[in-house]
């Protein structure tokens, strides 16, 4: 375990212990020996972490006392990057930008002992994927969904001939390859997938639609199912 992790463990268990742990009770828990204990609760108390006891007597966390807002173990940061860097396969601008500030913020609250895994990551992300579609924005499309606006977009089918929609946006569904714009299509009046490359031009309807109470959300996984199967 890293000792970064091991301090945070060992916060976790003083802040739910119901009286006093020794650093033995500690040690046990955490699979480490007594004197590892000693010296990672001085390292606490060095900042200003309010532990309060003493060798031989138990220790106990100040009641009141909190964690930062966001205080991460070492898996979780990797859970983070790996998230934030498999964006770049998404074609999605919009999103990269979002997952860039995210690391941001997330590395400048870190401990510096845990700064590396964040700047010299052990692992590789590969950047293929699916291209930024030259017309259609996603960020456009994705508020479209949270705000339930219709999109009036014209289209080219998989033979190249153009159509024009208009479509209930439900949801976008981010392939390796290809990004897919999922929605009601008035004109069908079904669930069709639009390739988001494919959109020659996309706007906005100040109307909006209804999910019918979600209904559109439980259906459309299944047909989905069903038109893949």
């Amino acid at each position: 375990m890293r000792r970064a992790d091991r301090l945070f463990d060992i916060i976790q268990a003083l802040r739910g212990a119901k009286g006093p742990m020794t650093a033995a009770d500690l040690a046990e828990r955490l699979e480490v020996t007594p004197r590892t204990i000693y010296r990672d609760i001085a390292t606490l108390q060095a900042r200003q972490v309010p532990i309060e006891g003493a060798a031989g007597l138990g220790y106990m966390l100040r009641q009141g006392y909190d964690l930062p807002p966001l205080m991460f173990t070492a898996e979780e940061i990797e859970a983070i990057l790996v998230g934030a860097l498999l964006t770049r396969r998404t074609g999605d601008p919009g999103l990269k930008a979002a997952a860039d500030s995210v690391l941001s913020k997330v590395t400048a609250i870190l401990p510096s002992a845990l700064q590396g895994q964040m700047t010299s990551p052990s692992f590789f992300v590969s950047e293929h994927g699916a291209t930024e579609p030259a017309i259609a924005d996603l960020a456009l499309i994705r508020r479209a969904i949270r705000n339930r606006n219709k999109l009036q977009i014209d289209y080219l089918d998989r033979e190249g001939e153009p159509t024009t929609r208009r479509i209930w946006p439900i949801a976008v569904a981010y392939f390796v390859e290809v990004t897919l714009v999922c929605a009601w299509c008035e004109l069908r009046q079904d669930y069709r997938h639009f390739r988001a490359d494919r959109i020659q031009s996309l706007k906005v309807s100040e109307e909006t639609f209804s999910t019918d109470g979600g209904r559109l959300l439980k259906e459309w996984p299944e047909w989905f199912r069903v038109t893949k199967g």
